[in-house]
């Protein structure tokens, strides 16, 4: 029997996509995540898988809390800033809005929401691993919808800042 293509199955899905961002030892990161999920309820978890190529998994491997942004879908500029750039030669937060979180992790002005959650575990997964977060700091309630988010069918085409 075939190996499943997990590719077109993702693409089938067209999951929400996510700029998770990380700070530590003065240093910044963040990228774009279409690997994430809330795994818990009871106690609220929530799994971002970053590659292990990406400058944000390497800052996030030395930080305590990463922060989750939501995009909408008429913030695809947003997620080419974060999935078409490498934060190895581009200081993505020059180019757009941001002030700091929890221990400086940068939080994304103009966003839909976002939550900052504290690190409790890292899962190995093959070229990504999982950050397991316990959310600690986010946005308040929206008054009302925030609008369509932005899917992975929106960007799919998106020439990555660096190999997966």
């Amino acid at each position: 029997m075939p190996e499943p293509d997990l590719g077109a199955f993702a693409f089938a899905q067209d999951g929400p996509m996510y700029v998770v961002t990380a700070a530590a030892d003065g240093l910044r990161g963040g990228c774009l995540v279409g690997f994430a999920s809330q795994c818990s309820i009871e106690p609220p978890r929530f799994v971002v898988w970053l590659s292990v190529a990406n400058h944000t998994y390497e800052v996030a491997r030395r930080a305590h809390h990463l922060t989750v942004h939501v995009l909408r879908e008429d913030q695809k500029a947003l997620a080419r800033l974060f999935g078409s750039h490498t934060g190895d030669r581009t200081d993505k937060f020059a180019r757009t809005g941001w002030r700091p979180g929890r221990e400086g992790t940068p939080v994304l002005d103009d966003v839909a929401h976002w939550f900052t959650g504290r690190i409790e575990a890292i899962v190995a997964g093959g070229d990504h691993e999982g950050f397991l977060l316990v959310p600690v700091d986010g946005s308040p309630p929206a008054p009302g919808p925030a609008g369509p988010p932005l899917r992975y069918g929106a960007v799919h085409d998106l020439s990555p800042g660096h190999p997966a």
